[in-house]
């Protein structure tokens, strides 16, 4: 199956509160680089040669149409006929990426993310779909997560990274208080969902509730106990975007040369 046949669904429809307080912006609007954070996942996406997107929709869902209502408008050079009634528009210029087919769905205000996939499920036209976060960038193998994939031959692998460090330091300390250990942003034993999903379409079986249907802490679940579950470790790079101070190191990181930058 060549990846360009094969959709991915990229969560963008929840309200991204942690965000909210300093941007009216749609958080997978809020721009990196010039660009919104979304088009970066998109992006590495697209050098892998997937090209069918699937956005499902909810919380604002007006900014995220709009965006891709005037996408080529506002990328691109263009000449414009105006003022009689076969108005064109001559867009000029090299295209930056192979072409997207980006279907936007709307999936309700307070649909789980199981339920939203649910919801999109005419859209995934192939047996096996991708599932990511509109908000984390990470410069993922994605042939290798596929190939990875491929070969176990259980339904969802999840792309799992090691957090760097904890933002505070730790200590290790005697019952009457002498500290033994300082560490300063230690390293975590932990590794975490990062997103990068891959699910075969019989998966969709277990999203059949309704919109209330969880993702990580329901379907996922259920699935680990019946053991259908694999997970990929990532050693690269890989950050999300939850708050501001969030968006702000993603720009300088940016500006120094962006690890999640794959494409040309």
């Amino acid at each position: 199956m060549n990846n360009e046949n094969i959709p991915v669904i990229i969560f963008c429809g929840g309200e991204g509160t942690r965000m909210r307080g300093g941007t009216l912006t749609k958080k997978e609007l809020v721009e990196i680089g010039g660009r919104p954070i979304i088009w970066h996942v998109m992006r590495i996406y697209s050098a892998y040669g997937f090209r069918k997107f699937v956005l499902p929709l909810g919380y604002e869902a007006g900014q995220l149409k709009r965006y891709f209502l005037d996408y080529e408008a506002m990328t691109r050079d263009f000449t414009v006929t105006l003022g009689d009634r076969s108005a064109e528009i001559d867009f000029r210029g090299p295209e930056e990426h192979p072409a997207w087919q980006v279907s936007l769905v709307d999936t309700g205000l307070r649909t789980d993310k199981a339920g939203r996939i649910a919801r999109v499920a005419d859209y995934l036209t192939a047996d096996r779909f991708c599932v990511t976060y509109g908000d984390g960038v990470g410069n993922v193998d994605l042939d290798a997560l596929m190939a990875f994939h491929r070969a176990h031959g259980k339904p969802v692998t999840i792309t799992a990274v090691r957090p760097k460090h904890y933002q505070y330091g730790t200590m290790v300390a005697a019952d009457d208080g002498r500290v033994s250990e300082y560490v300063q942003y230690p390293e975590l034993p932990y590794w975490i969902n990062a997103g990068f999903m891959v699910f075969e379409r019989s998966a969709l079986e277990w999203m059949r509730g309704g919109d209330g249907v969880a993702l990580e802490t329901g379907v996922l679940q259920e699935m680990i106990a019946a053991d259908q579950l694999m997970m990929y470790r990532h050693h690269g790079f890989w950050q999300s975007m939850d708050t501001l101070k969030d968006a702000n190191d993603l720009e300088r990181l940016w500006e120094r040369g962006a690890p999640w930058k794959i494409w040309d």
